[in-house]
C-alpha cells in the first residue's frame, strides 16, 4: 500500500446525534488510528448523553444498494457493525458480508443504551445468532450482552457458547458488572485470557463503539488477532480517562487523546 492511501474500514451503524457513539464514534476512531472510514447508517436515532429516545430503523434493500457500490469501487480491510435496529437489517448485513469471506467482521451486538433502553427485540437477537455470528471474526459483547445473547448466567459459559455459535473471537466487556476493577475476558478455541483495567469513574457515552471499532481499525492495519485485541483495549481505556462532558449524561470518550498528550 502506497503512502497515498489508507486501509478501509465500513461501518455499519446508527446515527447519534449527539456525537457521542454509533457512526461518529466509529469514524472518529478508526480516522485516529490513521484508517479510512466509510459508513453505512443502519438507523437514525433520538438520543442524547443521557438515553435512547427513540430508533428509526433505514430500509433494508438501501443498506444493501449503498455497501454493493460501496464495495464495488474500493477495497475494504475490515467491517465493523454495531445498531441494527431490526431482524431485517441484520440480515441486509449478513448477505453484504457473506459475500466478501476474507475481511474481517468486528460485531458490537448492542442490545441496549447505556441509559437502558432497550434496541434489540427477540427476532433480532435470533438473527444476529442464526446469521452473523457464524460470519463474526470478533464479538465484542458486555456481560450482560452475552448472557441476553446465550440465555446463560455463568459469563465463562456465555463466551463458550458464542464460540460454539461460529465466532473466531469472544471478547466480554465487565465495565457493566459490580467489580472493584474492570475484568474483560477474551475466548478463542481453548484459549482463554482475561484483562484486567483500573475502573474510571465515571460513566461514558460509546465506548463500546469505540473499543470495537479500534479492533476492527487494527485488524485493517494487518496487526494479529491478540496484539489488535489488547492494543484496542488499551486504546479505549486512554480514551475514556481522557473523557470530556458536553451534555448532563454520559461523558464523550476522547479519542484523539493522543494528540493532547
Amino acid at each position: 500500500m502506497n503512502k497515498s492511501q489508507r486501509p478501509v474500514v465500513v461501518s455499519f451503524s446508527g446515527h447519534d446525534p449527539s456525537g457521542g457513539a454509533g457512526i461518529q464514534a466509529d469514524i472518529e476512531t478508526i480516522i485516529s488510528h490513521h484508517c479510512h472510514a466509510a459508513s453505512i447508517i443502519t438507523c437514525l436515532t433520538e438520543q442524547n448523553t443521557k438515553n435512547v429516545v427513540e430508533i428509526v430503523p433505514q430500509k433494508p434493500e438501501h443498506i444493501i444498494r449503498q455497501a454493493k457500490t460501496l464495495l464495488n469501487d474500493m477495497p475494504v480491510h475490515a467491517f465493523k457493525i454495531g445498531l441494527m435496529g431490526n431482524a431485517d437489517i441484520a440480515q441486509a448485513i449478513a448477505d453484504i458480508v457473506r459475500r466478501y469471506p476474507l475481511i474481517p467482521v468486528i460485531l458490537d451486538p448492542i442490545l441496549a443504551a447505556g441509559g437502558g433502553t432497550n434496541l434489540a427485540n427477540e427476532d433480532l437477537i435470533y438473527s444476529m445468532r442464526e446469521l452473523l455470528l457464524p460470519l463474526t471474526t470478533i464479538l465484542t459483547p458486555n456481560c450482560q450482552e452475552a448472557r441476553r445473547l446465550t440465555g446463560l448466567e455463568d459469563v465463562g459459559a456465555c463466551g463458550l457458547k458464542l464460540l460454539d455459535w461460529g465466532c473466531e473471537y469472544v471478547l466480554i466487556t465487565g465495565a457493566d458488572e459490580a467489580t472493584e476493577s474492570v475484568e474483560n475476558r477474551l475466548f478463542h478455541l481453548e484459549h482463554q485470557q482475561n484483562y484486567t483495567w483500573a475502573r474510571l469513574p465515571a460513566n461514558y457515552h460509546g465506548s463500546g463503539c469505540t473499543l470495537a471499532a479500534s479492533i476492527a481499525a487494527l485488524f485493517a492495519l494487518g496487526v494479529e488477532p491478540l496484539q489488535a485485541i489488547n492494543d484496542a483495549q488499551e486504546y479505549a481505556w486512554h480514551s475514556l480517562q481522557a473523557g470530556y462532558r458536553t451534555g448532563a449524561g454520559q461523558l464523550n470518550p476522547n479519542r484523539f487523546f493522543w494528540r493532547d498528550e
